[in-house]
């Protein structure tokens, strides 16, 4: 499942939901206490009675005693707001009771079949979990805990069933039925009704089980795989969107082709089917042949879509159909293994991008992303191992952490072993494991089995949260430079004490002189160890953790001097932008913290300016590196950066510290820059250089807007009105939303005008608006949620403009404090109507102990108010009282 990553936050209508009420301190689930439970259920039949208001299900359940457990006369089904209509076991009524939301049937003997039928509202279900209605049409969405919505079973990812399903509705309102799996049969009943018939072959959890009921059409596309089979491929959307399939279709193909390739991994159905929903909680769902995807990830052209929304598009296609092998045949044993599949299928994901649009940029993004999400959670009261411990609430735990950490730590395994060994290891994973439902464990000693290696200190990266620190000194002594690495892994909530992990670093040793020294990969695995390196030649400078090798800070005393080195001359493109990163948080930390003297200042501002000349100049760069290499490091990184040791962040300073940098670059650089934005402007759309030139486009045109409002406004509106593509009229009003003049409401005004139809394009006019630097960006947020086209029951709108308002550094953190009650009156709103969504608000107001202190009382006084308001779902208690203890 890809986790949805858009920024947004939530206010609007109260409007009365489905979700029901639960404890006020919900039960912790602990991973010691994992047992395999006591019935096995090898085959499932589904009936489904479709209706929008009352869908009638009748599930069919083989059991028979599980050997491998602990025998029960009692099979516990879980359920969440159902009502058994009937029960019966082998065709007679059964012995049953409730627990709580959970249906317990008695059974005598060593195999039985168990029927309950159960009739549920999808109209009503604005969780949007188990089976609910959007638009018209019927869709599901199980994981992690959502078949319990849907009829009583054992809910859990280590009960592994083959289904068969038949479905039955209305054919004006339901012309196409779809399943998991092979459809093998279907028909017309003549009284406006039809029904389908399909069947899974490949045993599965519930939480992989889809359905979608619809008036859809679909862009098909057969694949042949490498074997000669011939896969049915279909994109479904509503008939309007069809026009914006081909992207995601072709992103389809080309993901088999690589996941042939790289991993040797074949589909293994007849079917592959896509369908975009309009609501939907993430981003999509890997479910068996039937993959639900909300819109934003399938639909796509020009003038629609960015170039980002157009990579979005092809890694989160990639990233499911990835899934098949890497989640799907392999499952998880239980939910503190997610790891397992997500980091492995985040890494999968990433390295197919990387084939695609080219190692070094996506490298560099990929580490942003990180750094941007998940640095922060290992920081603050929400921190966890990518394998954690314990939970009351597994969604919370669909985590940067989970994801993007666990894909560095299986990178960290590739680095170490190389690509051979450990394509080796998982050729052998994919072995042993197929169809079981497997552990974290499994898969690293898959990985030494297959490469011949012991790691076993390195599963400390699987239970341990933190970022490792890493202290650098170096003195050379001959022609040898020995280099002193000292490592440390900060306390986080309930592990105070670490011990020392496996930390890859690829490094090479240049000399200012210009000889660059060869790379070398070393291991540092314990708290201080000293590596002797070859120098290059004199005045040696150290590039370490080239490629982001592992996911650590570096901390170094490196002067300004060595840095512009490293920025102009090294000959690893991360290491270069990393140069450039290193140079602005040093300057931007001791100018937030006020430390900078006022020649410090002017030397640390002529020093980035001459690294943005540099690379505005370089003409061996093309505009993809280059606008890499313009992004001044964000003010998230930053507030990391300041909160540091006994340090608190200032974000306030920090945003006036980046502005202030931002208006020094572009009034030393005028020129450049508005030759730049000429230069970029000129690049056509069908241009293969047209992408990175876009890119420097719309950088450029922000800095001149620091300096230089009226020029940029200027700038801005003849970009927007000459734009022939999302990516340059995106841009533009992006520019236009954070100034204050007249051309800013003219181009809101004509983007909604041009968009209104659109709902994704109008989550990006929401969007820009609530990211904005405006100073009367609260105002225009509040304005927005009274808005027609805004609802609070659509995840896509909620995250689009409350959720981007929550990452706005400026608006988020005013100094009075209003920022952050309005975030919390959106969390309490949300959370009786979609509890996942709601929850996911809490973490920007969890950092408040590592901010400054009337910052801190502020947020600290509303996550109080949130808690105290009683009658919370498990998703948010558990997000706000950890973050209030931690």
């Amino acid at each position: 499942m890809d986790i949805a990553t858009t920024p947004t936050t939530p206010e609007g209508n109260p409007e009365i939901a489905d979700a029901a009420p639960t404890p006020h301190d919900p039960p912790v689930i602990r991973r010691e206490d994992y047992a395999p439970f006591a019935w096995a259920v090898p085959t499932t039949r589904l009936d489904f009675r479709l209706a929008p208001d009352a869908t009638r299900v009748t599930a069919t359940l083989d059991v028979e005693r599980n050997p491998a457990a602990d025998p029960s006369p009692e099979l516990r089904l879980n359920g969440d707001s159902l009502t058994a209509e009937s029960v019966t076991v082998d065709g007679a009524p059964a012995t049953w009771r409730m627990d709580g939301p959970d249906l317990i049937v008695t059974l005598p003997g060593e195999r039985h079949s168990v029927e309950i039928v159960t009739i549920i509202d999808p109209s009503a279900n604005t969780q949007l979990m188990g089976l609910y209605a959007s638009n018209g049409m019927l869709c599901t969405q199980c994981e992690s805990e959502g078949f319990r919505r849907i009829t009583f079973f054992p809910d859990r990812p280590d009960v592994l069933s083959t289904y068969a399903v038949r479905m039955e509705g209305d054919k004006a309102a339901f012309p196409i039925l779809l399943c998991n799996g092979n459809r093998v049969a279907e028909g017309d009943n003549g009284d406006g009704t039809h029904w389908a018939e399909w069947h899974d072959p490949w045993p599965k959890p519930s939480y992989l089980f889809a359905l979608v009921a619809g008036d859809l059409v679909a862009n098909s596309k057969p694949f042949t795989t490498v074997s000669g089979r011939k896969v049915e491929c279909n994109v479904w959307v509503r008939a309007e969107d069809l026009a914006r399939t081909d992207h995601a279709l072709e992103s389809l193909h080309r993901s088999m082709k690589w996941d042939e390739e790289v991993f040797g991994r074949e589909y293994d159905l007849d079917l592959y089917n896509i369908v975009a929903v309009s609501d939907f909680n993430m981003g999509a769902m890997e479910n068996k042949g039937l993959n639900v995807f909300n819109t934003k990830y399938v639909l796509a052209d020009p003038d629609t879509a960015t170039d980002a929304d157009f990579d979005a598009v092809e890694g989160v296609i990639a990233h499911e159909y990835f899934h098949n092998w890497s989640g799907n045949r392999i499952t998880c044993r239980d939910w503190f293994q997610l790891s397992l599949k997500e980091g492995f299928t985040v890494l999968r994901d990433q390295m197919f991008s990387q084939d695609m649009r080219g190692e070094a940029v996506k490298r560099i993004e990929d580490v942003r992303i990180l750094r941007a999400a998940q640095f922060p959670e290992d920081a603050g009261p929400l921190a966890h191992p990518i394998r954690p411990d314990s939970y009351r609430e597994i969604s919370n735990f669909y985590t940067a952490t989970v994801y993007n950490k666990g894909a560095e730590v299986i990178r960290m395994m590739r680095s170490m072993v190389g690509e051979t060994r450990f394509r080796a290891g998982t050729d052998l994973y994919f072995d042993r494991h197929d169809g079981e439902a497997a552990t974290c464990e499994d898969f690293v000693r898959a990985i030494e089995d297959g490469a011949g290696v012991d790691l076993g200190q390195f599963r400390l990266w699987y239970s341990q949260a933190g970022t490792p620190r890493i202290a650098v000194s170096q003195m050379v002594e001959g022609d040898t430079l020995k280099l002193t690495l000292k490592q440390t892994v900060p306390a986080t909530p309930g592990q105070p004490d670490k011990q020392p992990m496996p930390i890859p670093l690829k490094v090479a040793v240049h000399s200012r002189s210009g000889a660059l020294g060869a790379e070398q990969l070393i291991v540092l695995d314990s708290a201080e160890q000293t590596f002797d390196l070859p120098l290059a030649g004199p005045d040696p400078v150290v590039s370490i953790n080239r490629g982001f090798t592992a996911p650590v800070v570096i901390e170094r005393s490196l002067s300004r001097e060595d840095l512009v080195f490293l920025a102009a001359h090294d000959d690893d493109p991360f290491a270069r932008s990393e140069a450039l990163q290193e140079l602005g948080v040093a300057h931007l930390v001791g100018a937030a913290r006020g430390t900078l003297s006022a020649e410090e200042q002017a030397d640390g501002e002529a020093a980035i300016i001459a690294a943005f000349r540099a690379s505005l100049a370089d003409a061996a760069l093309d505009d993809a590196m280059r606008g890499e290499l313009l992004v001044l490091p964000s003010e998230t990184y930053l507030f990391e950066a300041m909160a540091t040791g006994t340090q608190l962040a200032d974000p306030g300073a920090i945003h006036t510290a980046r502005e202030g940098l931002k208006a020094a670059i572009a009034t030393a650089l005028a020129g450049e820059l508005q030759a730049a934005h000429a230069r970029t402007s000129a690049i056509p759309l069908d241009d293969p250089a047209g992408r990175g030139a876009r890119k420097v486009k719309t950088l450029v045109l922000g800095l001149i807007a620091a300096a230089d409002p009226a020029t940029a406004a200027s700038l801005a509106a003849a970009q927007y009105d000459a734009a022939d593509n999302m990516t340059g009229r995106q841009g533009a009003l992006m520019v236009l939303c954070s100034l204050d003049v007249p051309e800013r409401e003219a181009r809101l005004a004509a983007f909604y005008e041009r968009y209104k139809d659109n709902a994704l394009v109008i989550d990006k006019w929401f969007t820009l608006q609530a990211l904005s630097f405006h100073p009367d960006v609260i105002a225009h947020v509040r304005k927005l949620a009274e808005h027609p086209d805004f609802t609070i029951r659509n995840p896509n709108r909620v995250r689009s403009l409350h959720m981007a308002f929550a990452g706005n550094p400026k608006g988020f953190h005013k100094a009075d404090g209003e920022g952050y009650r309005m975030v919390a009156d959106v969390i309490l709103a949300l959370d009786p109507i979609n509890p996942q969504t709601a929850a996911r608000f809490v973490p920007a107001l969890g950092r408040w102990r590592r901010i400054e202190p009337g910052r801190a009382a502020l947020m600290k006084a509303e996550l109080e108010r949130i808690l105290a308001s009683g009658n919370l779902s498990r998703d948010t208690f558990e997000q706000v009282s950890r973050s209030l203890e931690g």
